[in-house]
């Protein structure tokens, strides 16, 4: 008797074995990675004086899968925070939005860009994964893009040909990819304020002009003009506007807050070599970068109102950045390691690359924190760029300008 049960427990035995090696080896498994979170660098005092170099390592608890959406899509609940929507080449420009729905549950979040290779427009439904062409509008040479913040429209910016000479021309391309108009001839920059203005700069030897329209390019106006003949122009509220020269390594540049009602101009930055300004939402906050004598990059934030500055504790180039929607909090690919360059020249001529992690600077909170350390997560290095941000501030999405690749990170699992 007893060697019976001897005999049938190891029968047993042997089969959970069996069911044991065939479950670790057979069942797919996604990769888990967990580390501590950081405790985050808290903001230094409001001033000048130098800029932080904290460079913590760690992220958030991640789960990483390598596979990438092909359309069918998984439950929400089910994905991974960290997914390749296109191996790319993207152009640098990218839309995420709430998609408007009829369903009692919270809207889908939708990413929409454009093929660098043909100018097709793909939208990506992050809840799903699902991927579909919804323009098949081909506009090759395209260099950048400009969307409104629905997603219903884009300015792209391509490289045209005319009697052998090469000029930028900008197109407005709806989603869809019927109609369209071109816009002037010879602009110098694009910008848009939500889904509700559109800005335009046209610069010669004169200097700039910047010109507010509606986003069907119609009731257009001069907004205001300038003697310098290079320059970059965004919206800084519904009503004002910031413009700075643009940004050189063997030139010391200027930020300027121009308020739209009074058209009255202040200085709020320079003269910095290298300087990058990024205005929030409201326009009450600029984000600068700039090059220190040592080369160095340096980060600071602007207040537009009090005229004070806030030195950040992160080095990146405000290009690299972007802004939620409630202005709370900004989002950067922060550099590791950057090495030794004359910046941002040599960034944006793709002479140096960089090996970022991603960060989160809480602006409310004043502190910042490493969220995402993509080396660790997908053996790869990320030169961040063309970051976006949905309303709800749970997507954050962005290019790796190594190879064009677009990813989507969820910033609340």
């Amino acid at each position: 008797m007893r060697r019976t049960l001897i005999i049938l427990f190891s029968i047993l035995l042997f089969m959970a074995l069996g069911i044991g090696a065939y479950a670790l080896f057979f069942t797919p498994h996604a990769k888990v990675v967990v580390t501590s979170a950081p405790s985050g660098n808290v903001f230094p005092s409001v001033g000048g004086g130098g800029v932080g170099g904290a460079n913590a390592t760690g992220t958030l608890p991640t789960i990483v899968s390598s596979a990438t959406s092909t359309g069918a899509g998984t439950p929400s609940s089910t994905q991974p925070r960290l997914m390749k929507v296109s191996s790319g080449p993207v152009v640098p420009g990218i839309v995420v939005f709430d998609a408007t729905t009829t369903s009692a549950s919270s809207t889908p979040a939708i990413i929409q860009y454009l093929s660098k290779q043909n100018g097709n427009i793909y939208s990506y439904t992050i809840a799903s994964g699902a991927l579909a062409r919804i323009s098949n509008k081909t506009i090759p040479g395209i260099q950048s893009a400009r969307w409104l913040s629905d997603g219903s429209l884009v300015y792209v910016r391509y490289l045209s040909h005319i009697k052998g000479a090469s000029d930028i021309q900008t197109y407005a391309l709806p989603s869809n990819g019927i109609g369209g108009f071109p816009l002037d001839q010879g602009l110098a920059g694009v910008s848009t304020y939500k889904s509700n203005a559109l800005l335009t700069v046209a610069s010669g030897a004169n200097g700039s002009s910047v010109i507010r329209a509606k986003t069907d390019a119609s009731g257009a106006y001069t907004a205001f003009q300038t003697p310098l003949s290079s320059i970059i122009a965004s919206f800084a509220g519904p009503h004002n506007y910031l413009f700075y020269t643009k940004s050189s390594a063997n030139l010391k540049g200027y930020a300027f807050l121009v308020r739209g009602k009074t058209g009255a101009v202040t200085q709020i930055a320079g003269p910095l070599t290298g300087l990058i300004a990024l205005p929030n939402h409201a326009g009450t906050e600029v984000l600068i970068s700039y090059t220190q004598p040592s080369g160095a990059m340096a980060t600071e934030l602007v207040n537009t109102k009090k005229h004070t500055v806030i030195n950040l504790p992160i080095q990146t180039l405000a290009d690299k950045c972007v802004w939620t929607a409630d202005d709370s909090a900004l989002y950067c690919g922060v550099p590791t390691n950057a090495p030794t360059a004359s910046y941002p020249d040599e960034w944006y001529q793709g002479a140096v690359s960089f090996n970022d992690e991603i960060w989160k600077i809480d602006v409310v909170g004043r502190y910042a924190e490493p969220i995402l350390d993509f080396q660790q997560e997908t053996g790869r290095p990320l030169d961040a760029t063309a970051l976006a941000v949905d309303p709800q501030n749970t997507v954050l999405s962005f290019v790796n300008k190594r190879d064009g690749s677009l990813w989507e990170y969820r910033l609340k699992p």
